[in-house]
Order: structure tokens, then sequence, then C-alpha cells
């Protein structure tokens, strides 16, 4: 039986703890993330033949050591942090945390979870995950700058600004006036710093929304034909997502993403409650493509009527169409991941033809069920290196 190398990492430096398939302690240390430290923790690790590590977060902190890893050739699994946080409590009985304790709670998770997703480095998932958090910082730094310039504005003119601003519309505001006094002055040259400032981060936004754009089409993916889908939210299903057949269904899907509402039934009383769990990111992007869909007249405005119609509140009503438009977007992503496989490496196949179940608007069978349970997947062979 393999053992298993469970890891706490952190920036320099990480924790690992080896047991064995018993769930015996086998060797404990710490190491540095540079290469000296690198080189000890793997040489540490290669004294047992059969071996699996399994790495917390990669997704988040652990990212850089579990791809380092992968690219030695060793086998890693991706422990989610809050998994490894129950066994520690249970385990403990309290949330106390040390490195030690952290690396072992992470690798007892590793041996008693079978369908842990196994690290496989795409280049151009990480590509696109790199872009697409470098355009969410340009649109935080965008909403903070108009932030500032609104700020500015009300004092300068009585009443502000319009709501909805531009560099544009600034600049030609701030144009009909030239105070006088040293106050004044100095607010109006740093509005106008501002603006160019604005003008600056338009400008980059435009050029990553253009790189992403042409980074998701090349990837084969026809996310962006969706009403309420950029090329910043599709690059971020993309990337986050991986290979959407890892979802057994789309039931799994929404689960992941935290569209599907948890079960809080009790006796004879049926109910649901909001799920808080799940990717943030992508449900995020799913919450954005339907408060889009809601400004047009398209059929997820349809269905949101309806739900409202039925005596649901508006909050109510929004989760039942994020849920639903969670099902468009797994069927059109496995829709162009099927046509990719069939097309081969070579390139792409012809253009899709739409339907109610990949279109780019809800269908109308029901979907607002209750979270599913956990995605059965096998569990990885370990590689057996010398």
């Amino acid at each position: 039986m393999a053992v298993i190398i469970g890891m706490d990492p952190h920036k320099r430096s990480a924790t690992i703890e080896i047991i064995d398939h018993t769930g015996k302690i086998r060797a404990v240390g710490r190491y540095g993330t540079d290469k000296t430290g690198y080189a000890e923790m793997l040489t540490a690790g290669r004294q047992f033949k059969d071996r699996v590590w399994a790495v917390e977060g990669c997704n988040g902190i652990g990212r850089h050591i579990a791809h380092r890893l992968v690219h030695d050739g060793e086998t890693v699994l991706d422990v989610p942090a809050k998994l490894s946080a129950q066994v520690r409590v249970f385990a403990t009985g309290n949330g106390r945390k040390t490195d030690p304790v952290d690396a072992h709670s992470v690798a007892m998770a590793a041996l008693h979870s079978p369908n842990l997703r196994r690290v496989e480095p795409d280049p151009d998932l990480l590509l696109l995950s790199m872009l697409a958090d470098r355009r969410d910082e340009l649109g935080r730094a965008r909403t903070d700058t108009i932030n500032r310039l609104h700020r500015f504005l009300l004092e300068l003119f009585p009443g502000g600004a319009e709501k909805y601003l531009s560099a544009t519309k600034a600049r030609a505001l701030i144009a009909t006036i030239k105070p006088r006094d040293p106050l004044g002055k100095a607010r109006r040259r740093l509005t106008v710093e501002l603006i160019g400032e604005l003008e600056t981060i338009d400008r980059k936004i435009k050029a990553a929304d253009k790189e992403l754009r042409q980074l998701v089409a090349d990837r084969g993916s026809t996310l962006t034909d969706l009403v309420g889908i950029g090329p910043s939210s599709a690059a971020r299903l993309l990337a986050d997502t991986g290979d959407i057949h890892r979802f057994r269904d789309r039931d799994r899907f929404a689960s992941w993403n935290g569209t599907a509402p948890l079960d809080a039934s009790s006796g004879d009383q049926q109910r649901h409650r909001l799920s808080r769990a799940g990717n943030r990111r992508i449900n995020r992007a799913l919450h954005i493509m339907a408060v889009v869909q809601l400004r047009r007249p398209t059929q997820g405005r349809a269905y949101f009527d309806t739900r409202k119609a039925a005596g649901k509140t508006s909050m109510e009503s929004m989760r039942s169409l994020k849920r639903r438009l969670s099902n468009v977007v797994y069927a059109r992503m496995l829709a162009d991941q099927q046509r990719r496989e069939l097309a081969g490496p070579g390139g792409q196949s012809g253009a899709t033809a739409d339907s109610s179940a990949t279109g780019s608007n809800p269908n109308t069978d029901p979907s607002d069920k209750p979270q599913p349970g956990p995605t059965q997947q096998a569990n990885p062979a370990p590689a057996s290196t010398a």
C-alpha cells in the first residue's frame, strides 16, 4: 500500500507528515519552499517507493508547491481546506491549529477520502486563471477610482456627478469649473489625476478583455455566446472548473458552485436554505449572469417573474434562477468539451447546434433540487517511482 504524505503548505515553508495505510505515522518534518528546502522534502518523501502527496488548498496557497511536485513526476491529491478542518476538529475536539496538526489532518483526510481530485496542471487553464485574476483586480481598481471621483466631484459640484460615471463624462464635467481658492484648485487637480488613472485602467481592461476573449475562443469554448457571460467570467469558469467530466451530472456541478440549495427539512416540514459553500468565484460569475439576464427580455427574466408570481420572494427567485443558469452553463461546457474531444488535438470541429439544453437562457425542466451527495470519482492509482 502507498504511503500518504500530508502537507500543510505556506508561502516559505511546508510541514509534512507521512502515514501508512493504517494511519501509523512514519515521518514528520518541516521544510523551506526554496530550492534547498524543497529538495530535502522531496528526498524525504522519495524514501518510500509507493507514495501519494496530499496537499491542502491546491487552488490557493498550496498551488505553487503542488505544481512543482507534479512537474517532478509526483502524484498529488488536492485536499480541500474544509475537509481537513473537519478531520482536525473531530480528532482533537477543538479547532486549535498548528502546522503538524494540520499536516496530520490533511494526511488522514486523504486516507479516508477516495474521491479527491488529482492535480494535473493545464498550462492553458493556468494562463486563463492568471489573466482572469488580473482582470478582477482591474475591475476592483476601477470601482475604487470611480468612488473617489464621485467624492471629489460632490465637493466641486452641488449634487455631484451622475451615478454611472465614465472618464469622458468626468472630464467634460471638470472642464466647466475653475476654482480660484487653493482648496478648490487642489481638489480639481486631484480630480484630473483620478480621471487620468481611470482612463489608464479602462485601456488595460479593454486589452485584458480582448486577450481573454481570444484565449477562450482558442480553447474552443462558446461560453461567451451565453447572455450575461463575458470573457472574464468565461475564463474564470474554464480555469476553476477544469475538466467538466469530473462532475457526474449538473446537480454535482451546482453543489460545487454553491447554487444548489441545502436540504434543511425536519420531520414533516420540508424546506431548503441558501448554500454558502462552494466555489464563490464561480457563484459570483453566475450571479452576474443572472443580473444581466434580469435586465433584458430573456427567458431568464421570464423564469424569474414566474417564480415571483408563484409566491417566491425576489431573493428566492434569484436563487432559483442562478440554479437554472448553472444547468445552462454545465450543459454548454459539456457540449464544448465533447466537441473538443471529437475534434482531437488538431483543431476544432464545426459550429454547434443550439438547443434548449445549451441555449443562452434557462430551459423549463425542473431543477430546484437540494445539494446532492459527493461526486463518485475513482481514486487515481499512486505512482510507483524508485
